[in-house]
């Protein structure tokens, strides 16, 4: 049997709703300005590059251009999707405070099996929250003296301590580096 022939669909004419949304995603484009460091929780760190409007799939976005200079990668976040998808402009200094503040505490290890622990750390980093990144760093960081860590551990560790350095460094306006020199700092107050 053949299928139903359906008439072509016309583009409607714009609606007073349709306006509204646009409206709404253009306001809250000027949340973010080209130049500002922007943190993307599962890739962290990049600068906004560009507010650009392209047409996809028939639609018209208005897209944030997001470039991250360690991965050579550029990503386009539809205006309207920035927030649920978790962009957002770097921390307070007194939320770095208080992550810097975490670093000096006492490492929390749950007497759980590793994979357990390797995916709560897993989100911890991947929900660009610089406290609970600072917390996977606490948690794994090891001492002179103290049991190596595993592959993995060192893999996640090293992540976490790479989230934090380059939102301080992009805070502090200073090389990832210096930023990670600071952090060490911090962990041997310990």
């Amino acid at each position: 049997m053949a299928p139903a022939h359906t008439p072509a669909q016309t583009p409607s004419a714009p609606t007073a709703s349709n306006a509204t949304n646009v409206a709404a995603a253009q306001t809250q484009a000027v949340d973010f300005a080209v130049g500002d460091h922007v943190v993307y929780p599962t890739h962290g760190v990049g600068r906004v590059t560009g507010i650009v409007t392209e047409e996809i799939a028939g639609h018209r976005l208005t897209l944030i251009v997001v470039e991250f200079e360690d991965n050579r990668m550029v990503l386009r976040v539809p205006v309207a999707k920035a927030k649920s998808a978790g962009l957002r402009k770097l921390s307070s200094r007194k939320a770095i405070e208080q992550a810097l503040a975490t670093l000096k505490g006492r490492a929390r290890i749950k007497r759980t099996m590793w994979s357990r622990r390797a995916q709560e750390y897993e989100a911890k980093i991947n929900s660009g929250d610089p406290i609970a990144i600072a917390e996977v760093v606490r948690d794994l960081h090891r001492n002179a003296g103290q049991p190596d860590q595993s592959f993995s551990e060192r893999q996640i560790y090293e992540q976490a301590l790479d989230r934090l350095a380059a939102e301080l460094a992009a805070i502090e306006q200073v090389d990832k580096a210096t930023a990670a020199a600071k952090l060490a700092s911090y962990l041997k107050a310990t």
